[in-house]
């Protein structure tokens, strides 16, 4: 059972799954699913300030703060305790197109060349980490949500923000792969 979980799912199992996840969502009396309301959850209840927009009952959302909880303990126990090694098989593509932009270091599960603190005090880490995760966080408010809120559960309600927000977010990864990645590696 352990090599079962250790190995990647295949999408006809994963994806089912994931879908699954929705009518449950709608049987429990919840409509929203997402990891970026329940930051705003975490904000409200560890810094009770009088801002409006974190003026409400974040208690009754408490379940999503379970959800992180358990997202981040199965992270570290799939990453130390479910790997074979640190190394990710990467397609053989993937390789060579990162090569190409200058990425040579797979030893490890992130590559050295991008993750690491040499690469963050640079000018290219500055720009890749420190304003890329700006506009991702930026994005996720001024989107009322996260890729996982808007394309799971968003889409899934048949809202019409969420359907804007997901071609949003696969035309800026697109944008982002083949434009804006080679200009800064």
């Amino acid at each position: 059972m352990i090599d079962f979980l250790k190995e990647p799912w295949p999408w006809y199992v994963a994806g089912p799954l994931i879908g699954l996840f929705v009518p449950l969502l709608l049987i429990f009396g919840n409509k929203n699913f997402g990891i970026s309301s329940s930051l705003r959850h975490i904000c409200a209840m560890c810094m009770p300030m009088k801002i409006n927009y974190f003026k409400y009952d974040w208690k009754s959302e408490k379940w999503n703060l379970f959800y992180v909880a358990g997202i981040v303990i199965g992270g570290f126990l799939a990453s130390h305790f479910m790997m074979e090694t640190g190394k990710v098989d990467l397609s053989i593509q993937t390789v060579e197109d990162l090569s190409l932009l200058g990425v040579e270091d797979f030893s490890s599960y992130l590559p050295g060349d991008i993750f690491s603190w040499d690469v963050l005090l640079s000018p290219r880490g500055f720009i890749f980490m420190v304003l890329g995760g700006f506009l991702v966080g930026f994005g996720t408010r001024y989107a009322n949500g996260c890729t996982s809120g808007h394309s799971i559960s968003g889409l899934s309600n048949l809202q019409f923000a969420s359907l804007a927000a997901t071609v949003s977010f696969f035309v800026g990864g697109l944008i982002m792969t083949h434009f804006l990645l080679p200009l800064i590696f």
